[in-house]
């Protein structure tokens, strides 16, 4: 079957209630993270999954609640095909219903648009990545490679009970794998990654009469939060991702305004580069806070509560070609190519497994955890064909390196 015939006969099968309907679907049942409240999306997929003939695959529950959906064409053990591996998360951030235009939880359509929480970021992509698979056994495709699914607990903070528990387990096996979460249908080949940490300042108390007599935790948290806030690390901006950020999103002190604060907290949020590690990211800190004439230990201390590692995937990767070759059959178009100023769990399968992942999905990524997010319904139907071109033409990244070589 040649390229043409095969983007022609997913375009027409290409089923845009059946898309809708998933996500909306998917949409309506809640999961707001904190708490996750995984596990009623994961028993409304089992029966997507079950009816298309896969079983209801398996779940993973590191804690109560808290679960993750695994689900392939085969028994990948078994099977001497390649595996894409679809990595997406069911987690969304939580809402504030009253500051919505639109029910964040009816999946409702306007002028083309599918408004809900996690319409884009991402139950939209993951609602096309399954539809997809839907149209190639529909249209009776024998596809090349096995497809399994990971629909993930807790990716919105950090994906400690999600992508990481599969990763420790060691049930994260495949050739290549494609995360759908929203890029504007563009390429995402590098994400940012992320650091939280507090920051607790150390004063000496006074009577708020005689602050000259007491030391102001507060007044060196200021201190601090001046020197590190949107400040420029040295660091060569890189050509997707731009500059490290650093943002100081609280700051807690204090016991009452007639006491010099004996201690003052800090929040910040600084935004990595590939090439960064924990350890030179805290170094960048504790030098600029050095700069003021503070030491560690004496006037401050610096906890790491969080930290996601940044990813990329080099742009000449054969995987890279793949989808790029699966969106111009399908478009007729190349697809732009672009970074994401976070970080996802794309990050596990590139950094810890060496698996080659791109990111690419549809919706906005500045529509996610916005006030009456959406996603565009042209961008889900191209995305359901894209994908479905890529289950049928996906045979292996060493195949694909052998075809270049």
């Amino acid at each position: 079957m040649t390229t043409q015939p095969l983007a022609q006969l997913i375009r027409s099968a290409v089923d845009v209630d059946a898309v809708v309907a998933l996500t909306r679907d998917l949409v309506q049942i809640r999961s707001e993270n904190p708490p996750g409240r995984e596990t009623e999306v994961v028993d409304f997929l089992r029966g997507v999954f079950d009816s298309m003939g896969l079983g209801k695959g398996t779940v993973v529950e590191p804690v109560p609640g808290r679960q993750s959906l695994l689900v392939s064409t085969a028994d990948l053990a078994r099977s001497a095909k390649p595996v894409l591996l679809i990595n997406g998360h069911l987690d969304t951030v939580p809402v504030r219903p009253d500051a919505w235009r639109h029910d964040p939880f009816g999946g409702d359509v306007h002028d083309g648009r599918l408004f809900g929480r996690g319409s884009a970021d991402m139950k939209g992509g993951v609602a096309a990545a399954i539809t997809a698979l839907q149209v190639c056994r529909a249209l009776g495709l024998e596809l090349p490679c096995e497809i399994a699914f990971h629909l993930v607990a807790d990716e919105e903070l950090g994906g400690a009970r999600g992508t990481a528990v599969l990763l420790h387990e060691g049930l994260i096996q495949a050739d290549a794998c494609l995360d759908p979460e929203p890029t504007g249908l563009r390429l995402c080949l590098a994400e940012r990654g992320l650091m939280f940490a507090r920051i607790t300042t150390h004063g000496v108390p006074a009577h708020g009469s005689e602050p000259s007599k007491g030391r102001s935790a507060i007044i060196t948290a200021a201190a601090i939060a001046q020197a590190l806030h949107d400040s420029e690390f040295p660091q060569t901006p890189h050509p997707l991702l731009g500059a490290t950020t650093c943002n100081v999103g609280v700051i807690r002190g204090g016991s009452a305004p007639n006491v010099v604060p004996e201690e003052c907290e800090l929040h910040i949020d600084r935004r990595t580069l590939p090439g960064d590690t924990e350890q030179s990211v805290v170094k960048g800190l504790t030098d600029r806070i050095a700069s003021l004439g503070l030491a560690p230990g004496a006037d401050y201390d610096l906890a790491v509560d969080t930290y996601c590692e940044p990813s990329e995937i080099d742009a000449d990767h054969p995987f890279v070609g793949t989808i790029t070759e699966s969106f111009e059959a399908m478009t007729g178009r190349a697809p732009g190519i672009t970074g994401l100023p976070f970080t996802t769990d794309a990050r596990f399968m590139r950094n810890q497994l060496a698996i080659p992942t791109v990111v690419f999905g549809p919706g906005r990524f500045e529509l996610a955890h916005t006030v009456d997010e959406y996603v565009e319904v042209d961008a889900l139907i191209s995305a359901v064909a894209v994908y479905a071109h890529i289950y049928a033409t996906f045979t292996g990244t060493q195949q694909l390196n052998d075809r270049m070589s």
